[in-house]
């Protein structure tokens, strides 16, 4: 498996971790989500630069 393959995985994982669905969840806020918007953001410049 390459890199950006391991990332797509590890990103949609989080992804599914961060959504308020479950009832532990709901009183987290926007910081999940935040984090994983940065993480997106971060690999969506490694990606255009060619390092990914």
């Amino acid at each position: 498996m390459t890199l950006g393959t391991v990332l797509i995985i590890i990103l949609v994982l989080i992804l599914l971790g961060a959504v308020p669905a479950w009832p532990y969840s709901r009183g987290w806020g926007y910081g999940p989500s935040g984090i994983v918007g940065i993480i997106l953001v971060i690999l969506l410049i490694l990606v255009v630069m060619g390092r990914v």
